[in-house]
C-alpha cells in the first residue's frame, strides 16, 4: 500500500468546488480557472488520498464515490479551520483581541446583555468570547486574578490600585414581598418595622467584600447565592428583600410582588461599574462592548426581562 500524501489545501478547495456545483465545468468557472486545472487537482488529490473521489464513466456529472461522500465533511472543516485562522491573523494585525473574556453582575438586566453579545457575534466573528455571570466581589475578583479582561460590576466594590473603573450605566433596586406577607399588608410601614421579619440577602463568598452587609436591615435574614432563587423566594411569602425592578416588573404588574416603601431607605440605584486592569487597557472589541453597554443601558426601558443567573455560588451584599 503506498504512503499517502498529505493533500494540499488548493486541491481540497477545489474538491469542495465540484461538490458544491455539480460539475467540473461550474467549478472551473467558479474558481476563474481552466477545466483542465480543476481536472488535474482532482487526479492529484485522488492520487495523494490514494482514493477515487468520482465516478466518472457514462455522466457528463460526476458521482461522488462512497469513500467521496466519506470526505466531504472532512474537507469542509480544514476549509473552514483554515478560513478561521487567516480570518484571526488579519484581526490580530489589525490590532484586535484574539479573545475576550467578560465577567457581568446578575444585576445587569438579561435582555441587553443578550442583544448585546448576538451583536458581538455578528461584529467580532474571529474573537473567541468567554462569559462569567457573578455578583458582588466574584466580579472584580475576576479581572484582578486576570480571568476576566473587562468587567461590569456593582457599585460597592472598594477602589482597587489594580484596575481603572468607569461608571456606565445602572439598575434601579426595589424591595418586594409576596402580597400577603405582613410587610405588604400594611398601609404604613412603621420605622424599624421590617427588622422583624426575615431579609433574603444575594450573597457571595469573594474576599473583596466579605464581611461585608449592604442595606441589610434585619438581624434575621437567610444568604442565598442566586438571585433567581431570591426571587422564587420572595414570590413565596419566604421574607421581603431587593430586587432589580427590570427582574421583577412583570410580577409588581399582576400582583405576584407589592413593592415596600421602607421609611429606612428609598430606592436605591445600583450603579453598574466598568471594571478593568491598568496593564491590560481595552483593546477594540472591548472597547466596542463598553460603549454598546453604556448606551444600551442609557436608553433601556428595564422592563420586565430574563435576569442573569450567577455561575457558581456567589461577602455579603443585601441587592
Amino acid at each position: 500500500m503506498p504512503d499517502l500524501v498529505p493533500p494540499s489545501l488548493d486541491h481540497l478547495r477545489t474538491f469542495l468546488a465540484v461538490v458544491e456545483e455539480g460539475s467540473f465545468n461550474a467549478a472551473a468557472r467558479k474558481l476563474g480557472r481552466a477545466i483542465s486545472v480543476v481536472s488535474y487537482a482532482i487526479a492529484q488529490l485522488e492520487t495523494q488520498l490514494d482514493v477515487q473521489l468520482f465516478y466518472r464513466e457514462g455522466s457528463r456529472k460526476p458521482q461522488l464515490t462512497e469513500a467521496g461522500r466519506a470526505l466531504v465533511s472532512e474537507a469542509h472543516a480544514i476549509a473552514d479551520d483554515v478560513d478561521a485562522l487567516l480570518a484571526k491573523v488579519r484581526s490580530l494585525r489589525q490590532g484586535l483581541e484574539a479573545e475576550l473574556s467578560l465577567a457581568i453582575d446578575v444585576m445587569m438586566p438579561g435582555h441587553v446583555l443578550a442583544r448585546l453579545l448576538r451583536d458581538f457575534q455578528a461584529r467580532f466573528p474571529s474573537v473567541s468570547l468567554r462569559l462569567h455571570i457573578e455578583a458582588l466581589g466574584a466580579v472584580a475578583a475576576l479581572v484582578l486574578e486576570e480571568r476576566a479582561t473587562l468587567a461590569v460590576a456593582g457599585p460597592d466594590i472598594l477602589d482597587l490600585p489594580e484596575t481603572e473603573r468607569e461608571t456606565i450605566g445602572s439598575v434601579e433596586m426595589v424591595a418586594v414581598a409576596a402580597p400577603d406577607h405582613p410587610l405588604a399588608r400594611m398601609e404604613r410601614i412603621a420605622p424599624g418595622e421590617a427588622r422583624k421579619h426575615l431579609q433574603l440577602v444575594l450573597t457571595d463568598r469573594s474576599p473583596l467584600t466579605e464581611g461585608r452587609d449592604f442595606s441589610v436591615f434585619s438581624p434575621r435574614s437567610w444568604r442565598l447565592a442566586d438571585l433567581g432563587a431570591k426571587h422564587a423566594l420572595l414570590k413565596e411569602g419566604i421574607g421581603w428583600g431587593s430586587m432589580p425592578r427590570h427582574r421583577v416588573e412583570a410580577d409588581l404588574a399582576s400582583g405576584a410582588l407589592v413593592e415596600l416603601h421602607l421609611p429606612e431607605s428609598a430606592t436605591m440605584i445600583y450603579a453598574l461599574v466598568a471594571l478593568w486592569r491598568k496593564d491590560c487597557p481595552p483593546g477594540p472589541a472591548a472597547t466596542w462592548v463598553l460603549d454598546e453597554i453604556r448606551e444600551r443601558l442609557a436608553n433601556c426601558p428595564q422592563k420586565a426581562s430574563a435576569g442573569l443567573a450567577p455561575q457558581a455560588p456567589l461577602p455579603t451584599l443585601e441587592s
